[in-house]
């Protein structure tokens, strides 16, 4: 957001250069939009490197703060501890089409997977976006996904009403793919969000409370994606996803029954293997993780703050779109 650090300012961390899961290096972002009508969504991709994953594949852990959602992968990635394909973002009714085109991809790859290979384990996330999307038009093929994929570079990340986001709703307003960074010890964080949670009236920003509560039932989502090059495993890695729960809670989410919060981190620091199959890797020692456990809360915060303020106003079916946009004075 605009005037992110400043002395005196709302968070303690600097971001990265880019301030985007982009400033940790190696990591890529793909996006491709549905902007059809009724049709209103999209994938977004999420590469951790860019070799092949299946055959080099990163640690990662996996936080479920309530888990009200139709993910594929999780279980496997929470059992083992790693990702093995790009991450794939999109809409609930589209995760089928998105486990295709990423068992489709990794064949291409290492065409002996499910034969003398053991089968891959695709990694879909989604929210629902059928407030704004024709959810049940089922638009979104495996070719979509793959598209996504192949855009994917380093650079700078869309934000906003844009891939998987471009149906979001967050807190009453448009809502949407957001992300941000945050440098410390020596190591990068970066976040990226799937911001399609909250209720009317109950967003904070930087601790102030914008409109007037609206109790309603929480029927949102959000995806929270985390990349470090700090050397952590995965059972670090799901403390630090675990993390992303302060964020929210800055934001004003109680995390509501209907809502699917669900937070995955991953390292970029791979372990090494000798000639025998041995791990050789580092570790981060335990009490060194508070510096990424306060970038974990600081960049999901922003995050969605971002998704927030990069989004248009999406007409939805029960009414005009509002963005953060309108709602605030900046001086």
């Amino acid at each position: 957001m605009r005037d992110h650090i400043r002395p005196g300012g709302w968070w303690t961390l600097q971001a990265g250069p880019g301030n985007a899961i982009t400033d940790v290096a190696g990591v890529k972002v793909g996006q491709v939009t549905l902007d059809r009508g009724p049709v209103q969504t999209g994938f977004s991709a999420v590469l951790p490197h860019g070799g092949d994953l299946f055959a080099q594949p990163v640690p990662a852990g996996v936080c479920v703060l309530n888990g009200f959602g139709k993910s594929a992968g999780l279980m496997q990635l929470a059992e083992l501890g790693q990702i093995e394909t790009p991450i794939l973002l999109t809409n609930t009714f589209s995760v089928a089409a998105g486990t295709e085109a990423l068992i489709r991809r990794a064949i291409a790859d290492n065409p002996q997977i499910g034969r003398s290979l053991p089968t891959v384990n695709p990694l879909v996330l989604e929210c629902n976006d059928g407030r704004v999307n024709d959810i049940q038009a089922m638009a979104l093929r495996p070719d979509h996904a793959l598209a996504a994929i192949g855009r994917a570079d380093g650079g700078p990340v869309r934000q906003g009403t844009v891939g998987a986001g471009r149906g979001m709703v967050s807190f009453g307003l448009s809502g949407g793919i957001g992300t941000a960074s945050r440098l410390c010890g020596g190591w990068v964080l970066g976040a990226l969000v799937l911001s399609n949670f909250g209720q009317p009236g109950e967003l904070r920003v930087m601790g102030r409370r914008l409109q007037a509560a609206r109790p309603e039932a929480e029927k949102g989502s959000i995806i929270m994606l985390l990349a470090t090059d700090a050397p952590l495993d995965s059972r670090q890695l799901s403390r630090l996803a675990r993390r992303s729960a302060a964020g929210l809670g800055r934001l004003g989410s109680h995390l509501g029954h209907g809502s699917g919060d669900i937070a995955v981190a991953f390292s970029t620091a791979l372990p090494t293997a000798d000639a025998n199959g041995l791990l050789t890797c580092q570790r981060l020692a335990e009490p060194d993780l508070d510096p990424l456990f306060l970038a974990t809360a600081e960049a999901v915060e922003e995050a969605v703050l971002n998704a927030l303020w990069h989004a248009e106003p999406v007409p939805r079916r029960e009414g005009p779109a509002t963005v953060l946009r309108d709602m605030l004075a900046w001086g």
